[in-house]
């Protein structure tokens, strides 16, 4: 399987990660994720059908540099998602505590299709599910989505959960240079834009 390398530098690798793999093994213990794939440090991570950017580091004092920037909220992320219907609002946050801890998430609806819209999200806070979870909450559930509402209730079939992680930015806890990523969608989400009108 190949992995896209979208940025290299000494002290970190940021990939473009493919759907279905998960980033490290669950209780499971399976053997085969992106983390041991790369042989590297994660430093945050990406649900198994999720596609798109995460960040690696080299060693382990990079990978604690990036996660005290994640911790600081430091880390920009917008992610790429096809939700159920179609928002009332064009753009907004979703401010709903997830397991006691308060969770926020911009949203701004980018077109709107048939049955389904697709939207651009930016989490302000890094709580597990959390994309997945808001837009189950205010009745949008992610298209594909298996754990937060029944798939067979969708009148839009996806083969998987369609969110993908697009872009990415921060300071580099190193050089202190902006780095600024920003990546096409999956291939098979793209795909099933073509096919869904």
């Amino acid at each position: 399987m190949s992995i896209p390398v979208v940025y290299e530098d000494a002290w970190f690798l940021i990939v473009d990660k493919p759907s279905g793999l998960l980033t490290i093994p669950t209780p499971k213990k399976e053997t085969r994720t992106l983390t041991s794939i790369l042989n590297l440090h994660p430093c945050h991570r990406l649900d198994r059908e999720t596609s798109g950017l995460i960040i690696y580091a080299k060693t382990k004092t990079a990978q604690k540099k990036m996660m005290e920037e994640f911790k600081k909220k430091k880390v920009k992320k917008n992610y790429i998602a096809f939700v159920r219907g179609s928002p009332k609002q064009e753009s907004g946050s979703i401010n709903y505590p997830i397991e006691g801890q308060v969770a926020i998430t911009r949203y701004k609806v980018i077109e709107k299709r048939n049955n389904f819209a697709i939207v651009k999200v930016e989490p302000l806070t890094g709580r597990t599910n959390q994309i997945r979870i808001h837009f189950k909450q205010i009745g949008h559930p992610v298209l594909g989505e298996t754990k937060y509402a029944f798939r067979r209730d969708f009148k839009v079939k996806a083969k998987r959960l369609c969110l993908h992680a697009a872009g990415l930015q921060f300071i580099h806890p190193v050089t202190g240079k902006n780095v600024a990523l920003n990546i096409n969608l999956a291939r098979d989400l793209e795909e099933f834009l073509k096919t869904h009108d």
